[in-house]
């Protein structure tokens, strides 16, 4: 095989890898059948985002908005809007994670799978499972779909 033909054939085979890297974002939505109070879904939350090495930056009614940086350059930013019977955790921000036309790279959408993950398994616990749950990937829009 000649030298051109490999590299030819080792550069497609690296840009075909790295191309595997960007994934659509992942947002999610969960609807519990037992209700739970707002501050014990708050707390819930708080807990999964904490064992995650989430920081969360602010607290609203029903909102908390959380980052991540990790290795100190990949950091994503999120909102988790709640109710007493229902979370959603959705894309707001992103540096260094490639994020373009609602793709981003897979280990933020891992990053976010984790967490929901740990949220439900504390929602769990509580006596609150999980009725109907929405696992959406689709282009970040500003809007849940």
């Amino acid at each position: 095989m000649s030298s051109l033909l490999r590299a030819t054939l080792i550069t497609l085979a690296l840009l075909t890898t790295a191309g595997c890297t960007n994934k659509p974002v992942l947002n999610t939505q969960h609807d519990l059948p037992a209700q739970v109070s707002d501050e014990k879904m708050k707390q819930t939350i708080v807990a999964a985002l904490e064992k995650r090495e989430w920081t969360v930056q602010r607290f609203s009614p029903q909102l908390i908005q959380a980052e991540i940086t990790v290795r100190n350059q990949f950091h994503a930013e999120i909102d988790i809007r709640y109710t007493r019977n229902s979370y959603a955790i959705t894309y707001r921000d992103s540096r260094d994670l490639g994020y373009k036309d609602g793709k981003i790279h897979r280990n933020y959408n891992r990053w976010i799978s984790m967490l929901d993950r740990d949220i439900l398994a504390g929602l769990r616990s509580t006596g609150a499972s999980e009725a109907g749950s929405a696992v959406q990937v689709f282009p970040q829009t500003g809007t849940a779909q």
